[in-house]
């Protein structure tokens, strides 16, 4: 073969390598529905970056509400899972200080969260994300007829507060220092479910818990409003804790949590907006 139909044999490989190329180019900008398809690729790509376990320690008024919104973290990030301690937000604080494995903590008020930030455990400002008011829980129907918060200063009444170093407690005694009512409860419980588990156990005639709790409760209990709680409205602030191991799910948590479909489900079981 001469020099020159080697040449214009190298020149049509060329030629039809590019026209190849440009083939493929062209088939992958017709394939799919163009930029929508590389959007929902990448929102796909970056959903899946999440996985692991993402431990959540978070005040016990909290319990149904992120119990819920956990098992929809799990069903928008398979491969994800979302555990729960709940409890008393200073004795959460105290298990968070002293070393306990956690990624997020929500906790009942600011002061409790003080606490996890002064010990330099936090990551980040802790932002507030909804607030609780608190309310009266009776027996069913109301049998006492409690009407306000001074009638819980009866001592005919068996009630039961929260813990003062609780918030729940903590706000409980807020209102009644407003009010100048003094009360003696029979016993003071370590977080709010427990007092509210008194009276639907009937160990208690009524409890000053949360509203979202009366709410939970159904038809366990009965609720009275009481003006007084005005003045002990409770924010929660939540942060991702500095140990965190699973730092992206912890903030792809708090992110559901403070977004439109998850202040429902809070708004829905009775908390306030922030």
């Amino acid at each position: 073969m001469t020099r020159t139909a080697r040449r214009n044999r190298r020149t049509l490989q060329v030629t039809g390598a590019g026209a190849a190329a440009l083939l493929a180019v062209s088939a992958c900008s017709s394939s799919g529905s163009g930029s929508s398809s590389t959007t929902s690729d990448s929102s796909a790509s970056t959903s899946d970056k999440l996985s692991g376990t993402v431990t959540v320690f978070a005040a016990a008024s909290l319990k149904e509400s992120f119990t819920t919104l956990g098992k929809q973290f799990e069903r928008a990030h398979p491969g994800t899972k979302v555990t729960f301690s709940f409890g008393g937000s200073d004795s959460l604080a105290a298990s968070i200080t002293g070393g306990a494995p956690a990624d997020v903590f929500a906790s009942a008020s600011p002061k409790t969260m003080k606490i996890v930030t002064d010990a330099g455990d936090a990551s980040g400002t802790p932002t507030t994300f909804v607030r609780n008011q608190l309310e009266i829980a009776t027996l069913p129907g109301n049998p006492d007829q409690v009407a306000s918060l001074k009638d819980l200063t009866n001592p005919d009444l068996k009630v039961v507060l929260c813990d003062k170093e609780v918030p729940c407690g903590a706000a409980a005694q807020k209102a009644l220092d407003a009010s100048g009512l003094k009360l003696t409860p029979v016993s003071y419980e370590q977080d709010v479910k427990a007092a509210l588990t008194k009276v639907e156990l009937k160990e208690a005639d009524a409890a000053v818990v949360y509203k979202t709790d009366v709410h939970a409760a159904g038809d366990k209990v009965g609720g009275v409003e009481f003006p007084e709680s005005a003045d002990a409205v409770n924010d929660y602030p939540v942060t991702v804790l500095k140990g965190a191991q699973n730092t992206d799910a912890a903030k792809a948590f708090i992110a559901l949590v403070r977004s439109t479909e998850g202040q429902k489900v809070l708004t829905e079981a009775g908390f306030l907006k922030p």
